[in-house]
């Protein structure tokens, strides 16, 4: 195992804590283990969807919450009647795994179909946060 001391450099990256701590979070994040297994993929520019591999848990025993940057995905198992396994090859453990968010994204929902976990995000920019022309001496510039 290695992990990166941070430490150095908050003393020398100003207004980069976030940063630092997300690194460091990420860190920590990989040491965990990888269930349950998932995708990320970019549908279009601004649309992202999140497949994870929830094969036994009902849409009940599931909890999405996103809690500003943060996207929280639980599994909590019900309890089951005991069963006497010759092999128990599927995890029927429970999970919590977190995503962290760019600024500006959001869930707009989510679906279940053949065991996978489906979360389609969508990054919304503010009108404020987009480009804009800006005009020298009074004169406006084209349109490109």
């Amino acid at each position: 195992m290695r992990t990166v001391d941070f430490t150095p450099l908050y003393r020398n990256a100003i207004g980069f804590d976030r940063l630092l701590n997300m690194m460091e979070a990420n860190a920590a994040k990989n040491s965990q283990g990888g269930f349950p297994p998932y995708n990320i993929e970019q549908q279009e520019e601004n649309k992202f969807r999140i497949t994870m591999a929830v094969a036994g848990f009902a849409d009940e025993e599931l909890d999405i919450t996103q809690q500003e940057n943060t996207l929280i995905v639980r599994g909590e198992r019900k309890a089951a009647e005991e069963k006497k396994y010759v092999y128990q090859g599927i995890a029927e453990r429970d999970f919590e795994r977190k995503f962290q968010l760019a600024d500006y994204v959001k869930v707009i929902g989510a679906n279940m179909e053949n065991g996978l976990l489906h979360i389609d995000l969508e990054r919304e920019i503010p009108e404020v946060m987009q480009p804009r022309k800006i005009a020298i001496n009074g004169k406006h510039l084209l349109e490109n």
